[in-house]
């Protein structure tokens, strides 16, 4: 057997994959099994009975987790002036307009997260093609089109992760680091669960939370009791 493959049965060993475990259950097992060389992170995965085809059946927010995410969330924003002044007072790595565009569009993408001032959509609407896929395109609906561009640094910064469900009802995000405390991972998985089920849109038909599992990024996944995140 291989290194990898004796590292794997050993992870793997304790964990019962028919098995529905509480959430504070899971995130001890994970936290147990995360070895590796670095400080991994914590992800969590739902199963939602969506159809994100359909316009009425799309999940997507924001949320600001307790405890922040563990990782630096490096920011860009869209602005110009005053606006441009206060992103880099808030703490934003790049901060610029036609030049930034520029930048984008040269294919140099060294940020995490992209924030834009209403008016500098039209702008920003033209790096769609390169945004859009990597899912940075600023939007209203989670709080990264905004004239309170400081705001949304600091959220960006502090925390914030957005979500949104991808093809066959998939929705996972990464919620802190295996070196988090279990009380801190806990109030971060619940804040998360709590806005993916605020989030539920209206076409949602049936069971909306199916299956929820918790895995570390080196690690086996453990299924989660739904009920045990609300």
């Amino acid at each position: 057997m291989s290194k990898l493959g004796k590292r794997t049965v050993a992870i793997r060993e304790g964990i019962d994959r028919k098995k529905l475990y509480g959430v504070e259950e899971a995130i001890k097992l994970v936290k147990e099994r995360a070895k590796a060389k670095f400080d991994e992170t914590v992800e969590i995965a739902f199963n939602l009975g969506v159809d994100p085809r359909h316009a009425d059946q799309m999940v997507r927010g924001v949320v600001n987790l307790p405890n922040g995410t563990g990782k630096t969330v490096r920011v860009a924003v869209f602005a110009k002036d005053a606006k441009a002044d206060e992103a880099r007072k808030a703490g934003a790595d790049i901060v610029g307009a036609e030049d930034l565009v520029e930048i984008v569009q040269s294919g140099k993408i060294e940020f995490d997260r992209v924030i834009a001032t209403p008016d500098m959509m039209p702008l920003v609407g033209r790096l769609g093609k390169i945004l859009g896929p990597r899912n940075l395109m600023p939007n209203p609906k989670v709080g990264t089109v905004t004239p309170d561009v400081a705001g949304a640094v600091k959220a960006a910064k502090g925390g914030a992760v957005e979500f949104r469900v991808e093809k066959a009802g998939i929705l996972h995000a990464g919620v802190g680091k295996a070196s988090f405390s279990e009380e801190a991972l806990l109030q971060n998985i619940k804040a998360f669960a709590d806005a993916v089920n605020k989030a539920k849109p209206s076409g949602a038909k049936g069971t909306y939370v199916k299956r929820v599992a918790v895995s570390s990024t080196m690690g086996p996944g453990v299924h989660v009791d739904p009920s045990s995140v609300h």
